[in-house]
Formats: C-alpha cells, sequence, structure tokens
C-alpha cells in the first residue's frame, strides 16, 4: 500500500530540513578580512579560502546612501573596518541571500558601535538585543551623528525607503 503526503505536509517537512540546515550552518562563527563596504550596514568580505560573502549587520539600519547621513555613515563603518579581519557570528540570511549577523573587530560589536556613533538606528523589527535600542536613545539625547540633522532630515531608512519606493505600474486593460 502507497502512502502519500499531502502537499502542505510535504512542505512542512522541506522546511523544517532547510531550517536545520540554516541552524548549523551558522554554528561557528566566520573570520574574514573586509573588502568593501558597501553602505552604513553592509560590507563583503573574503575568507580564508577565498570565497567572498556579503554581510548585512543584523538589528541595525544604517540610513540608505542617499538619504541625508547616508555617505558619512557609510564612511564611518569604513574607518571602524575596511581592510581588517572581523569575527562574523550569523544569525540568518535575508531575502538578497546575505548573512545578517553581528560582525566584531578585535572584540568590538560594531552593529552596536554603528548605533552609538549615530550612524544608524536600532532596527526594531529584527531587534533582539537591548542594548542597540538604549544606545540609540543615548546617540539620540546626546544629538550624536545623525541624531545632529534637522528634524526634518531625520527619517529610518525603513519608513524613507517605502517612501522613495517607484509605485507599480498599471498595466492598460
Amino acid at each position: 500500500m502507497r502512502t502519500c503526503f499531502p502537499a502542505h505536509t510535504a512542505i512542512l517537512v522541506i522546511a523544517a530540513a532547510l531550517f536545520l540546515l540554516t541552524a548549523t550552518a551558522f554554528a561557528d562563527p566566520i573570520t574574514a578580512r573586509v573588502v568593501s563596504v558597501h553602505d552604513g550596514d553592509t560590507i563583503t568580505v573574503l575568507t580564508p579560502d577565498k570565497r567572498q560573502i556579503k554581510i548585512r549587520f543584523a538589528e541595525i539600519d544604517a540610513p540608505e546612501l542617499a538619504q541625508p547621513y547616508g555617505k558619512k555613515a557609510k564612511q564611518l563603518l569604513a574607518r571602524m573596518v575596511f581592510g581588517k579581519d572581523v569575527s562574523i557570528a550569523p544569525m540568518t540570511t535575508d531575502k538578497y541571500r546575505r548573512i545578517v549577523a553581528r560582525v566584531y573587530q578585535d572584540n568590538r560589536d560594531i552593529n552596536l558601535a554603528m548605533v552609538q556613533s549615530g550612524a544608524a538606528w536600532a532596527y526594531r523589527k529584527y531587534l533582539t538585543d537591548p542594548a542597540i535600542l538604549e544606545a540609540e536613545a543615548r546617540a539620540r539625547n546626546a544629538r550624536t551623528g545623525l541624531w545632529a540633522l534637522q528634524p526634518d532630515q531625520i527619517m529610518p531608512p525603513w519608513k524613507w525607503r517605502h517612501a522613495t519606493r517607484r509605485p507599480a505600474r498599471i498595466s492598460p486593460r
């Protein structure tokens, strides 16, 4: 007698297997050299075996390059990590297949440092570390970094992306 699994059961089994593979793949930190800084929360690293990996900083969101303070955030991150060896603690992957991670340089938490310097927001949608939210409040109260901008220039990147997104084309009937 042949047993058939309903389609939804098969999908759940596949999803669980992918989750387990992803979880074990991220068990160990990655040590690599930063070879590119894309913006204030994304870098490319080169591993010792010469693989390039794009890393998105977890739990923070820096201004987009076209936003006020976007280029300064990128410059600040570059001063912290470009050309240096970093330790990457992967947390997940995003829809662009980047590794989303906490990044450390000489035991300094760079994700936290970007928020402390006023170059990034706590990304509340994905936040798990309350220290990042506390760092944002301190930077905001001290008017550090982007918090020193005029109030009308301060917009979280997730809202800015939404506001500047191209409207979908409506096809004629």
